[in-house]
């Protein structure tokens, strides 16, 4: 007999706290700005070694790349960092939230919340490393 796989993606359309605040097209969203983000410290880059920029100034990658990997945190794991700081959730169609009315709920999304707001930027920190230590 198999085991079924293992699935770390809740059902649609389901709020849990700390766990999935945003449904379909929240999830659309945060990716689509995930990739424009990392598309954008890509951009960025490229210009800084073309313009032979100082290698001080490297380290602007940082912001577009963590905001890029806020974005596609938020979109794997079904959680929109700014609605778990807010209290709401959102499930229906774009603007749509809701608030999050149990107490216990919104502290599980605030932490959730701090959890990928410190990913995202320690992604962009060690990436913007990396690009200032590269010998170009």
């Amino acid at each position: 007999m198999s085991t079924p796989p293992i699935s770390f993606d809740p059902p649609s359309g389901e709020y849990r706290p700390g766990a999935c605040n945003i449904g379909p097209a929240e999830i659309a969203r945060r990716r689509r700005s995930g990739l424009v983000g990392l598309g954008a410290a890509a951009v960025l880059a490229t210009a800084l070694v073309i313009l032979d920029a100082p290698a001080v100034t490297r380290w602007l990658v940082a912001l577009p790349l963590a905001g890029g990997a806020v974005g596609l945190l938020q979109a794997r794991f079904r959680f929109c960092a700014a609605f778990g700081l807010a209290g709401v959730s959102n499930f229906r169609a774009l603007g749509e939230a809701e608030r999050v009315r149990d107490a216990t709920a919104r502290r599980a999304d605030r932490a959730k919340a701090v959890a990928i707001l410190l990913a995202g930027g320690a992604v962009g920190l060690v990436g913007a490393l990396l690009f200032v230590l590269l010998p170009l």
